[in-house]
Formats: structure tokens, C-alpha cells, sequence
């Protein structure tokens, strides 16, 4: 199995458990230049709030899109719209990406900005 194949199996078996629970998630995924943040309702049919680095407002902030300074910022970001849209505890839905990181940044600043997971 080549890279991609490998992550995606790994998402797979994250999210047939995240689904069993029937919770919100925070659902990332990463690229090369950018970083992108979703929290997703239980049904998996709403997009409840999201952040990413392609975002004006992030991006104005930032010096480089791809470095855990981003990854932090977007974890702010994408935390405190979903406070504001009423959801406080989320499962995080890291797809298939090892926890370390930009990935591990997201979540530690998302958990700071006052979610729960």
C-alpha cells in the first residue's frame, strides 16, 4: 500500500467508531500549504463551522500557511465559531493523520479556545 492508501484506511476505522458514537466531529485535513478545520454535525450532513489557511482573515495573520503557527491559529479559529454555534464537545476526526505536529497544534489551541475531546 503506497502513502495515501495507508491514511486513508487509518480514517476509515476512526470514523466507523466516531460514527457508532453518533457525535459532532472536528474533521481536519492537512496539505503541503494549508491546513483545513471542520466541525461536522452527528448525522454527518451540516458543516456546523470551519477554518482554514486560505482564509483572508487567517492568512492576513499569518507569515507561512504550512507551519504549526497556522495549525494553532486555525485550532483558535475554528473553536470559537463553534462555540458560537452552540457545540462545546466534538470528537476529533484527525483523518488518518498521525497525531503530531500540525495536527497535534490544531487540536491542543482548539482545546485551549475551550473545546471538549
Amino acid at each position: 500500500m503506497d502513502k495515501k492508501q495507508t491514511r486513508m484506511k487509518r480514517a476509515l476505522k476512526l470514523r466507523s467508531q466516531i460514527k457508532k458514537l453518533g457525535a459532532t466531529r472536528l474533521s481536519i485535513h492537512k496539505t503541503s500549504q494549508h491546513i483545513y478545520a471542520q466541525v461536522i454535525s452527528g448525522d454527518g450532513t451540516t458543516t456546523l463551522a470551519s477554518a482554514s489557511t486560505t482564509q483572508a482573515e487567517i492568512k492576513a495573520a499569518l507569515k507561512n500557511t504550512n507551519n504549526i503557527a497556522a495549525a494553532t491559529e486555525v485550532g483558535k479559529w475554528v473553536a470559537q465559531k463553534a462555540i458560537a454555534a452552540g457545540v462545546t464537545e466534538v470528537a476529533f476526526d484527525r483523518s488518518g493523520f498521525k497525531y503530531h505536529g500540525r495536527v497535534k497544534a490544531l487540536a491542543d489551541a482548539a482545546r485551549e479556545a475551550g473545546l471538549k475531546f
